[in-house]
């Protein structure tokens, strides 16, 4: 039987780990092959594109990780709009070079899907391949459905099919299928307030991110 692991939030130390983690998990994705054809550059790409997004978190979001440090989830308090991180087209230029104009295009897709009303935009839940069917995953999903009822707070994310079972048995429905041009198909996904009417908690960034899950 699997153990229950510890979850715990995330530490400002723990930002460049959190990026590796995400970039690892989604590096063998079609999704990360639709943003960088080229197997070259790809990892460290996505590990650069990605940090701006974990650093991003920190102030305007939360990051959990299980005590072993190889899943974590990261997500945005949408409860008002937000900013985009600071001079987020230079540094995406920057980090993705002649890629970033699919990275420009997903973040513009994935926004027009997101909801209009407060909610928790569960932008990342990645577990390291190494830790694959440790039951890490759900523990983390427990974890953020825990945090959510407690608030009474409606949740968005958008993940890839394979993931979408997973995310059902957790509450969230399906909602429209979000079509790349000439790469995968992105599901975006929601899960309703526990007693219907949404209540944002007056979370502030010190007490406590767009891209998208592997």
């Amino acid at each position: 039987m699997d153990t229950v692991p510890r979850i715990r939030a995330a530490r400002w130390a723990d930002k460049d780990h959190v990026t590796e983690l995400i970039a690892d998990a989604l590096h063998p994705s079609p999704l990360a092959t639709w943003l960088i054809p080229d197997p070259g550059p790809r990892h460290r790409i996505l590990t650069d594109v990605l940090g701006i997004w974990v650093e991003h978190a920190m102030f305007y979001g939360d990051i959990h990780l299980t005590d072993d440090a190889t899943a974590a989830t990261v997500g945005f308090h949408r409860y008002r709009p937000i900013p985009p991180p600071a001079n987020y087209p230079t540094r995406l230029g920057d980090a993705a070079g002649p890629h970033s104009d699919r990275f420009d295009l997903l973040d513009r897709l994935l926004a027009n899907e997101r909801p209009n009303e407060p909610h928790y935009d569960l932008a990342f839940l990645a577990v390291r391949p190494s830790a694959r069917r440790s039951g890490h995953g759900t523990s983390l999903l427990n974890h953020h459905r825990s945090r959510l009822d407690h608030v009474n707070l409606m949740s968005w994310t958008s993940t890839t099919p394979n993931a979408q079972s997973l995310h059902v048995q957790h509450g969230y429905t399906p909602g429209s299928a979000i079509q790349l041009p000439d790469g995968p198909v992105i599901c975006s996904m929601r899960r309703n307030p526990l007693h219907g009417d949404i209540q944002p908690t007056r979370t502030t960034a010190t007490e406590s991110q767009t891209s998208l899950q592997p």
